[in-house]
C-alpha cells in the first residue's frame, strides 16, 4: 500500500487528490510477491474503476438482452443504455451527431473498417496513402493489405532522432495521387504528440481526408473532432479506463454515408431479399450482428468517470508525472530515453547498452513494478533507432511520484546487479 505523504506534497501540483482517486481502483491494492503493485503499463491497457466494474455487473444482473430488435422490457432498457453510451461518446469527442459514432471492437477494427470500406471504394492503381514512421502495426498492416489489393502505394513520413515528424518531408510526400493520410495522434512507443491540427490543415488544402489513431490520446487529453476537423478518428475503450473489446470509429457523416458496409449481417440492413439488400441508416450500417452491448455501456460509464475528474486535470497531473519521471530516470547510470519530442505524453521508453529490455522487465516484476518490454507493435520505430526493443513506463491518472521513485530505485539496483 502506498503511504500518503504529508499534505504539502500529497497532490501533484494540487490538481486533484490522487490518493483518493486510487481508492476507486480495486486492483491497485494488489500485492506482487508481497510488494505493492506499481502499474506502469497503461499504454497497453488501463485499470478499471469500481464504477465501470459495477456497471458491467449491473448490466448482466438486471438488463441483459439483445438490443434494437426486441419489444420487451429488457430489450428496451438495454437498447436505451447502449444508445445512451453512444451519445456519451459523441459528447466526449464533440462529434456533430451520434450518427458519426460507430462502435467497433477497438482501434484496430476501426482502422480496418476505413481501410476496407473507404479504401476499396476510393483507391485505384497508382494512388497513395501516407502514414508515418512511428505508426502502430494496426495503422500499417491494413494499409499495406489494401494497397497490395488495389496496387496503390504506401508512403512514409520520416521522423528525426527526437521522435518527431519531419514536417517538411511530410509536405513533400503529398501529391495529386494522395487519397488519405492516416496518422497516430500520440505515439504509443515514443510518447510523441504529433502536430495533427497542422497536418489536417495541410491535407485539407488538397482535399485529402485524414484519419487519426487516437488510441493513446483520448485518455490523456481533450479531443475535439470538430476543432481538429479530422475526417476519421479511432480509439479503444480499454485505454480509457473502460472494458476491453469495445472501440469507436468516428467519421464525418458525409464520408460514412458514401462508404459501403464493412460486414454484412443482422442490424445493418433495412430490407433483404434474395435479389438485393438495402442498408440501414447510420450508424447501424456499420454495426453488423449482435453488438458488444455490455462493454459499450461500460465505456459510457468510464467516460462518466473521467469526465467527473476532468480531462484537463488529468493532463496536468500526467504532465507533472512525466517531468518528474524523466528527471529521475536520467539519474540512472547508463539509461537512455528513446523519444525526446518537445510535445510528449506520459510515456517513457528507455534502453541500456548492456542490459536487454526483457531482463529489465523481469527484474522490475520482482519489485512489483509492471512495465512493458518489446517493440510495442512499432517495429519500424525500433528499426529507426537500430534497437531490438525498449522498456516502456506509461503513466495514468492514478499514478504517483512515489511509484516513480520505486521505479528509479529498482532500475539503479538492476544496474548494480548487471
Amino acid at each position: 500500500m502506498i503511504v500518503k505523504p504529508e499534505p504539502a506534497v500529497q497532490e501533484t501540483n494540487n490538481i486533484y487528490d490522487v490518493y483518493r482517486i486510487r481508492e476507486d481502483f480495486p486492483i491497485l491494492k494488489t500485492k506482487v510477491r508481497n510488494k505493492p503493485l506499481v502499474y506502469f503499463d497503461n499504454a497497453a491497457t488501463t485499470q478499471k474503476p469500481q464504477q465501470v466494474i459495477d456497471t458491467l455487473s449491473k448490466y448482466y444482473n438486471s438488463m441483459n438482452a439483445n438490443i434494437h430488435r426486441g419489444v420487451h422490457y429488457l430489450s428496451n432498457i438495454a437498447t436505451d443504455a447502449y444508445e445512451d453510451a453512444r451519445i456519451k461518446v459523441k459528447n466526449f469527442i464533440n462529434a456533430a451527431s451520434e450518427k458519426e459514432i460507430i462502435f467497433t471492437k477497438g482501434t484496430t477494427e476501426s482502422i480496418n473498417l476505413v481501410a476496407n470500406s473507404f479504401g476499396k471504394s476510393n483507391l485505384k492503381e497508382g494512388d497513395e496513402i501516407i502514414i508515418s514512421n512511428m505508426e502502430h502495426h494496426s495503422n500499417i498492416v491494413p494499409w499495406q493489405l489494401i494497397c497490395n489489393e488495389k496496387k496503390a502505394k504506401l508512403k512514409i513520413i520520416p521522423i528525426d532522432d527526437n521522435g518527431e515528424i519531419i514536417f517538411d518531408e511530410f509536405v513533400k510526400l503529398i501529391s495529386d495521387k494522395t487519397k488519405l493520410i492516416s496518422i497516430v495522434y500520440i505515439s504509443n512507443s515514443l510518447g510523441t504528440i504529433n502536430p495533427v491540427k497542422d497536418i489536417i490543415e495541410i491535407a485539407h488544402k488538397y482535399d485529402i481526408p485524414v484519419l487519426l489513431d487516437a488510441a493513446q490520446t483520448v485518455n490523456h487529453k481533450t479531443v475535439d473532432v470538430q476543432k481538429l476537423d479530422c475526417d476519421f478518428l479511432a480509439f479503444s475503450g480499454h485505454k480509457l479506463y473502460g472494458p476491453t473489446g469495445i472501440g469507436v470509429l468516428y467519421g464525418k457523416e458525409k464520408f460514412l454515408e458514401a462508404m459501403p458496409p464493412f460486414m454484412g449481417g443482422g442490424d445493418m440492413i433495412a430490407k433483404v431479399t434474395f435479389e438485393e439488400t438495402t442498408y440501414n441508416e447510420l450508424p447501424y450500417k456499420f454495426e453488423a450482428g449482435t453488438s458488444n452491448i455490455a462493454d459499450a455501456i461500460g465505456l459510457g460509464s468510464a467516460i462518466d468517470y473521467i469526465t467527473s475528474i476532468g480531462m484537463e486535470k488529468i493532463f496536468v497531473h500526467e504532465a507533472s508525472l512525466l517531468e518528474y519521471a524523466t528527471q529521475k530516470l536520467e539519474e540512472v547510470p547508463g539509461l537512455k530515453i528513446i523519444g525526446t519530442a518537445k510535445q510528449k505524453s506520459a510515456v517513457i521508453s528507455f534502453v541500456f547498452d548492456n542490459i536487454h529490455p526483457h531482463d529489465v522487465g523481469t527484474f522490475l516484476d520482482f519489485e512489483g513494478v509492471a512495465v512493458r518490454t518489446g517493440h510495442h507493435c512499432t517495429q519500424p520505430v525500433m528499426q529507426r533507432y537500430n534497437i531490438p526493443a525498449t522498456s516502456r513506463a506509461s503513466f495514468g491518472l492514478y499514478n504517483t511520484t512515489e511509484e516513480i521513485d520505486t521505479l528509479a530505485d529498482s532500475l539503479k539496483r538492476i544496474v548494480e546487479v548487471f
